[in-house]
């Protein structure tokens, strides 16, 4: 935390020619609300200091006994010879007020400490803690906030005091006088008494979309705006307090429950979009059951907390179960040692899935999905530069994957690592669990639902972005270097939409003939 502050606050002086005093009120400026718990580092930073020795000398950073030193920037140089890390902290100087700095930063250094964020951190606490959301007054897992876990990850509740209305739900009566699954279908046709929701949706066969997911699926985006000083503005902080309420995560844009336009970058197409233009009647019928570091022994925890459905009342669901890489990512040093065997995975999976048959409506549909390959990170970032090292050319994903991976706080020590032995040992584990996936589809029988494999569409997606003129670099997020980008997650969509269409029709149902009559009374109504 501190060498990524005080990496950009270095950066804004340097490209604004001004002051380390101008540049933290710069930021200060720029980002919602007022930390004036930062305005005290100014006495702290030396612009001919990099970012590793001022935060070491400060001992915000430090080294433990037997362990290596951490550093995300180069050693610093003088007159062309290297005199390393050590040197320079023996050498660096703190300033009369460093002891003031460094308690203002120890604070600052904890986002629960920004005035803005303390309220909203308790809040955020809660979440993590149920995965369910923090507003819903009636307590039927739905809710009218958009974040801390409300519709921006499940369909928007349209009546938050009954716990009999929700998006997903069979219609109370055919919906003749309320809108009990909050699809916007309810009332009766003047003409004959018969209400639009058995008009347009009888035999339709309705279902919804529920993902069982890791950070992929919940869409883990850091903006990269926030530390790339030559777009930093205050506009590139706008979304700070939204995004910290959902996580860091964009389920609202995500590859699967994916409904709102993308405002990080690309554009947004999802299953549930193509779903709900399929059959008009799906509206709102969504769930994100997603969870950064997410593993699927872990999963089954949040399966019973947060999915929303009522075998006996709601419509039939189709759940992609992916989580698509951490159970062979982890910060471990002996990184192979703390990954899911293929017996665990045979374990967890099937228990998962008997949890879920106790749980779905009959009718439903379960889609597996394989780990991603992830040595395609590697081998398309390493040498290239991340955000923080574009204006000087210092910083590349080798150092950051470096200095994370020092820290033990990689997101994946074995896939982001210049061994390409472990980064070939690691995708060999996942190749083998992804193998216990699918004999589990070719075998396991459930009574209310059948069940599907599907690779992770990786290569597919690569030729496609490549076909259109892309990089394969651009199918990563670029702050973390490890999460698929929302470019990455729209092409994705329509790979999977394709498959599931032509192997296994019965999944998604046929189209609903009415969905133009359905948008033109909406249109004629003013919206609902």
């Amino acid at each position: 935390g501190c060498v990524l502050v005080v990496s950009v606050i270095e950066q804004l002086a340097q490209w604004h020619n001004s002051t380390v005093k101008a540049a933290i009120e710069r930021l200060c400026d720029y980002i919602p609300g007022k930390y004036e718990i930062t305005r005290h580092m100014s006495c702290c930073i030396d612009r001919e200091m990099n970012a590793d020795v001022v935060c070491h000398s400060l001992r915000l950073c430090k080294q433990d006994p037997g362990q290596p030193l951490c550093h995300l920037y180069s050693p610093p140089k003088k007159e062309k010879h290297s005199f390393g890390l050590f040197h320079a902290l023996a050498h660096a100087r703190p300033k009369q007020n460093t002891w003031v700095g460094s308690k203002s930063f120890m604070g600052f250094s904890s986002v629960c400490a920004f005035p803005l964020l303390a309220n909203l951190c308790e809040k955020i606490k809660y979440v993590l803690r149920n995965k369910l959301p923090f507003e819903d007054f009636d307590g039927d897992k739905f809710s009218t906030f958009p974040t801390l876990r409300g519709y921006h990850w499940r369909g928007r509740d349209c009546d938050d005091k009954n716990t009999t209305v929700y998006p997903g739900r069979r219609p109370d009566n055919w919906d003749a006088k309320s809108d009990s699954n909050c699809n916007g279908i309810w009332g009766v046709d003047p003409k004959d008494g018969i209400p639009y929701e058995e008009r347009f949706c009888k035999g339709a066969h309705s279902k919804g979309v529920v993902l069982l997911g890791d950070s992929a699926g919940a869409h883990f985006h850091i903006p990269p705006e926030w530390m790339t000083v030559t777009q930093m503005s205050a506009k590139s902080f706008a979304n700070l307090p939204m995004a910290f309420s959902d996580e860091l995560d964009w389920p609202q844009f995500s590859e699967i429950t994916g409904f709102l336009n993308s405002t990080i970058g690309g554009w947004t197409d999802s299953l549930y979009l193509r779903l709900r233009k399929r059959n008009r009647c799906n509206h709102r019928d969504l769930q994100n059951i997603s969870q950064n570091e997410q593993r699927r022994g872990r999963l089954i925890q949040e399966i019973r907390g947060g999915l929303a459905r009522n075998q006996l009342l709601d419509n039939p669901a189709i759940v992609i179960y992916a989580t698509i890489g951490n159970d062979v990512c982890n910060g471990e040093r002996d990184t192979l040692a703390h990954m899911t065997s293929p017996k665990e995975m045979l374990s967890n999976v099937v228990r998962a899935l008997r949890y879920l048959d106790s749980h779905l409506p009959n009718g439903s549909h379960v889609i597996l999905t394989g780990l991603v390959d992830g040595r395609f990170l590697w081998d398309n970032l390493h040498d290239r530069y991340h955000p923080l090292g574009q204006l000087n050319k210092d910083v590349t994903y080798s150092q950051l994957y470096s200095f994370l991976d020092c820290l033990q706080v990689s997101p994946c020590s074995g896939w982001l690592t210049p061994n390409e032995t472990l980064r070939n040992l690691t995708s060999e584990r996942a190749l083998q669990l992804s193998n216990v996936l699918k004999e589990i589809a070719r075998s396991e029988k459930f009574a209310n639902f059948d069940i599907f494999y599907m690779d992770f569409p990786l290569r597919q997606t690569a030729e496609e972005w490549r076909k259109m003129g892309g990089e394969p670099w651009q199918l990563i997020e670029p702050v973390d270097g490890f999460h698929p980008s929302q470019i990455a997650a729209a092409l994705g969509t329509g790979i999977t939409w394709q498959k599931v269409l032509h192997e296994w029709p019965q999944v998604l149902g046929k189209e609903n003939p009415f969905n133009d009559q359905i948008e033109a009374i909406f249109k004629d109504q003013g919206g609902h």
